[in-house]
């Protein structure tokens, strides 16, 4: 391909849904369009595996250990950011799985600026407080019950730097 070509790829994140008591663990960050919720979530890194993706981010942005247990799911999305005008799409991998006690003296990543925990009708009477529309459809598609066995999350020895051999 030339220099006139330019190949399409999405942006890949990780998410968690972690559920407690009937209240779904959120963060509240601060975004070019303002303070929003969003499930703990953050874009997978060179060499690591969708499931360290999802420790990591859940733990930096809640300063809390997380287990997965299950795929809740996959989503393409397209999103126009309103101030800046860029123009992305996300592939998103929803894993649910459970937290433990929150660390203590462990600061929150920025821009994340607290934890909070809430119901799902909660959730669904503020829309415009959710960073996308994929915070509330991962949540359902956990709350009807959608898991998909974490075998199917394959890392290739080669993603850690460890070729394969013939």
């Amino acid at each position: 391909m030339g220099d006139n070509h330019h190949r399409w790829k999405p942006s890949v994140t990780v998410a968690a849904v972690v559920s407690q008591d009937g209240r779904y663990l959120l963060v509240e960050e601060m975004t070019a369009e303002g303070l929003k919720l969003n499930n703990p979530a953050g874009h997978l890194d060179p060499g690591e595996s969708l499931l360290d993706a999802v420790v990591r981010e859940v733990l930096e942005e809640t300063a809390r250990p997380f287990r997965p247990e299950a795929l809740v799911g996959t989503y393409l999305a397209r999103f126009r950011h309103v101030r800046s005008g860029e123009d992305i799409s996300y592939l998103r991998f929803a894993i649910c799985g459970d937290v433990g006690e929150a660390i203590a003296g462990r600061a929150l990543d920025e821009p994340v600026q607290r934890t909070l925990w809430m119901t799902p009708a909660e959730l669904r009477a503020c829309p415009e407080r959710h960073r996308s529309p994929l915070v509330m459809q991962c949540i359902e598609h956990h709350l009807a019950g959608v898991r998909a066995p974490l075998s199917l999350l394959h890392a290739d020895p080669s993603l850690y730097g460890r070729v394969a051999r013939p």
